[in-house]
């Protein structure tokens, strides 16, 4: 049985969160309040050579399809006279896919809807707890997004199916691989700590996704903030799900806890990059586990300052990923642009080798290189091996401008009739998108 990738986080997420706060439009502003209307607008064109299996509804062939959204609302932060600062947003988001629809069959190319995205509260505390740093006391509640850690297990509630599933039971709007709707519908966070040292965070989350099951969590961190690093403890009760809407899969996640320790960071050395997680994960079933470790190093003095890096992770036959994202790039947390949201696997029963390269030979332009080599465990659950090359582009146009190409090259090793996913056949699929990302 083929376990659907109900884990999608857009890759553009880092890239457009940092500009859309750079380039919001100020509708007011004084020493204590600021007032700023935003819009983000994103645009993809996507093609597959191969269509895949995973959702049931595609046949042998290709795809072509377009994903769009456009995210619309205001801002806004209001100082406390001493007693720290008041924040929230408020956010409509209007998506839809066009054309075939993607290449897993999510889609089917009719999605068309708009719905309030981000409705939230919050309060900083400033200077008004001075042991535990500047604004060392946060505390918010709505509907948002957010992010623990590393993303490998929980960076928004952001898959986005469309029409293509089960009659259209769990669509979202489409803009299947853009995953327009991130915000988890109902929250309660609060943060201790400031920027470094000793920090911490207890988190209720509830989502109203039915591709997730409507599941709700309640979340702990604990981290060690330094200049070489972060060491980090989480820990994750799921405390609901709604069955209705639960895959066999996402049934075992009642009761189910989570744990995992990471860290992040150069270790004190400069160009160095250092990154690991173990999670466990207690399940009624039995108990399973992922982890990953990787290293980077840039070469600062050389010419377009290359970066190469190499990690392995591994995913036990069970392993839940949970509500996983992008968080630091191109195959972060969703390994292989074909891989990773259409053929499989996704981050779980596999191994996975992977090497990038990245330059940059302009300061508005980078350029980088992903192979990923994906061993599944357990075979009878099915046969995810294969090889995916990614070649792609980051171009900065202007401030308002962003240009996203990317070319795959993804060769499975098995076919859906032999215990893959890809329909018709197991020849190389070239794939291809193109995302245009503005900002205002």
């Amino acid at each position: 049985m083929i376990r659907s990738n109900l884990f999608r986080l857009s890759t553009l997420a880092l890239l457009v969160g940092a500009a859309t706060q750079v380039g919001a439009y100020e509708l007011y502003a004084d020493d204590d309040t600021h007032l700023n209307a935003t819009l983000e607008a994103v645009f993809g064109v996507f093609h597959s050579q191969e269509n895949y299996a995973t959702a049931g509804s595609k046949s042998e062939g290709s795809s072509s399809w377009r994903e769009g959204y456009a995210k619309y609302g205001i801002s806004f932060d209001q100082g406390l006279a001493g007693a720290g600062t008041s924040y929230g947003a408020f956010n409509m988001l209007s998506s839809g896919t066009w054309g075939d629809g993607d290449a897993a069959g999510f889609t089917d190319g009719s999605e068309r809807t708009t719905k309030i995205e981000d409705a939230y509260l919050g309060w900083r505390s400033g200077q008004a707890f001075e042991v535990l740093g500047e604004d060392g006391v946060d505390l918010s509640f709505g509907r948002q997004n957010l992010m623990v850690g590393d993303g490998f297990l929980i960076n928004g509630d952001a898959l986005n199916l469309g029409k293509g599933l089960a009659d259209g039971e769990f669509n979202r709007g489409g803009a299947y691989w853009l995953a327009a709707r991130k915000a988890f519908d109902k929250t309660a966070v609060l943060r201790l700590g400031g920027k470094d040292g000793l920090r911490g965070d207890l988190m209720w989350l509830k989502s109203d996704n039915r591709a997730q099951a409507k599941t709700e969590l309640v979340v702990g961190t604990l981290e060690h903030v330094s200049e070489a690093g972060t060491l980090g403890l989480t820990a994750i009760d799921v405390r609901d799900i709604d069955e209705k809407y639960a895959s066999p899969f996402q049934a075992e996640r009642e009761d189910m806890k989570t744990y995992s320790l990471r860290g992040q960071g150069n270790a004190g050395v400069e160009n160095l990059f250092l990154s690991g997680e173990y999670a466990w994960q207690d399940k009624e079933a039995g108990n399973e586990d992922a982890w990953y470790l990787e290293a980077g190093w840039t070469f600062a003095d050389v010419a377009w300052s290359p970066n190469v890096s190499y990690r392995y992770s591994r995913f036990s036959e069970g392993y839940d990923p949970l509500f996983t994202g992008f968080s630091r790039g191109y195959g972060t947390w969703f390994q292989g642009e074909v891989a990773g949201n259409y053929a499989g696997p996704f981050n779980s029963n596999t191994r996975v080798h992977h090497v990038g390269l990245k330059v940059t030979p302009l300061e508005n332009l980078s350029l980088g290189a992903l192979w990923f080599d994906f061993d599944t465990i357990d075979r009878s659950l099915g046969n995810f091996d294969g090889r995916e090359l990614d070649l792609y582009a980051e171009w900065a146009v202007s401030e308002n401008l962003i240009v996203m190409p990317v070319v795959g090259l993804y060769t499975p090793d098995k076919s859906a009739a032999e215990g893959g996913t890809q329909l018709g056949n197991d020849d190389n699929n070239l794939y291809s998108q193109v995302v245009f990302v503005t900002m205002f």
